[in-house]
């Protein structure tokens, strides 16, 4: 028992040393007003049977969740037994799916803005914010990155959710019936074969489930939304068509955030993710990235940002004057966990010698089941 505590200590006081204290100033976000698309009119003359669905068909929308706001954040919650799950968008969307994927019995809190999801944690008006980073088509989410840098909170988990894209319409509209489709611009991209043979127009929405919701609530007969099949059960949609995504294996990845870090262990296997900076000079990169090659530490998620606070770096050109790159952060993943000795050294190997600034941003299990 006192040599786990010894070991303890000892993980302990190394993540202590390398997770840097910066600065963190929470910005302020005013409320957005997000731009929806009108409805088309309804036709001059609708018969009798299409009147008596429509009315038959309005729901208690203002019984569902109101996405959070910073104006909301004000009020301090009174936590159940369940734990709060906050995420963007609205309830029935991709990341609501993500988060019900993660944790079956959670409360979900839907926020307006990936930052209010960020803040929800750390007010403990959530437990947990599930988030998405990358996805297997349309690459990484660079938002995300940014404010996993601007907030303090901790990566504990990961979720893989596969893409299943339905076109849903309202109760009695045959697919033919549709003129246009409204979703998010990358659900719109990512079913291109589908909709091209359909011949609608194509209307970009901020939310998957804000489609489904603006479709409802305006009785837009002409109209689809592509979007989740609980999105259809939750607005009282139907189901035209399922699987119209183009590709078959498309893959969303998410994060989940909390306000402590999990304690990593050797049982299962874990991931850890990182951000660092490196000062300039030939093959900094590649030595940097050998730290982890020399203990067969494997590397799945290599990304790049420029450094908002100091952009450009000016440096002596070979020349005359001197020339300006931009100053990047690396956010890497790699395959170990942060009770690994090996993880341990290759990141004090890439601290000691090469790292300007170094930040785990969590050591979690993977998700292997998608």
């Amino acid at each position: 028992m006192f040599g786990h505590m010894i070991w303890l200590k000892h993980i302990v006081c190394f993540l202590s040393h390398l997770c840097c204290l910066g600065n963190h100033a929470i910005r302020c976000l005013g409320d957005q007003n997000s731009s929806s698309n009108s409805a088309s009119e309804l036709p001059s003359v609708v018969d009798n049977r299409e009147s008596s669905l429509a009315n038959k068909l309005q729901k208690d929308l203002s019984s569902l969740p109101r996405p959070l706001s910073v104006s909301d954040f004000s009020t301090f919650p009174s936590h159940g037994s369940k734990v709060r799950v906050s995420f963007k968008g609205e309830p029935g969307s991709y990341s609501e799916d993500a988060a019900l994927k993660a944790y079956p019995q959670c409360e979900t809190v839907p926020c307006n803005e990936f930052e209010d999801a960020f803040k929800a944690v750390e007010l403990w008006i959530a437990d947990r914010a599930v988030l998405p980073i990358e996805n297997s088509l349309s690459g990484s989410i660079h938002r995300n990155y940014d404010l996993l840098l601007r907030h303090r909170l901790h990566i504990v988990g990961e979720v893989q959710l596969p893409v299943n894209f339905c076109l849903l319409a309202l109760p009695g509209i045959p697919l033919e019936r549709l003129k246009r489709v409204l979703s998010h611009p990358q659900a719109l991209a990512q079913s291109d074969n589908f909709l091209s043979k359909l011949g609608v127009v194509r209307e970009n929405f901020e939310d998957t489930a804000g489609a489904a919701q603006l479709v409802v609530s305006k009785r837009m007969f002409d109209a689809g939304v592509i979007a989740t099949a609980r999105a259809a059960e939750i607005y009282g949609l139907n189901i035209v068509a399922k699987a119209i995504q183009d590709e078959p294996d498309n893959f969303t990845r998410f994060i989940i955030l909390a306000r402590d870090p999990i304690i990593p262990r050797t049982d299962k296997a874990f991931k850890t993710s990182i951000v660092f900076t490196l000062e300039e000079g030939p093959g900094v990169i590649f030595k940097a990235l050998a730290v982890f090659a020399l203990r067969d530490i494997n590397l799945t998620k290599i990304e790049s940002r420029p450094q908002r606070k100091q952009p450009l770096r000016v440096v002596d050109d070979s020349n005359n004057g001197t020339a300006k790159y931009f100053d990047y952060l690396f956010y890497i993943d790699f395959e170990a966990s942060m009770a690994e000795s090996r993880a341990q050294n290759a990141l004090g190997h890439l601290q000691q010698d090469f790292a300007t600034f170094l930040r785990i941003l969590g050591s979690y299990p993977i998700d292997a089941a998608a």
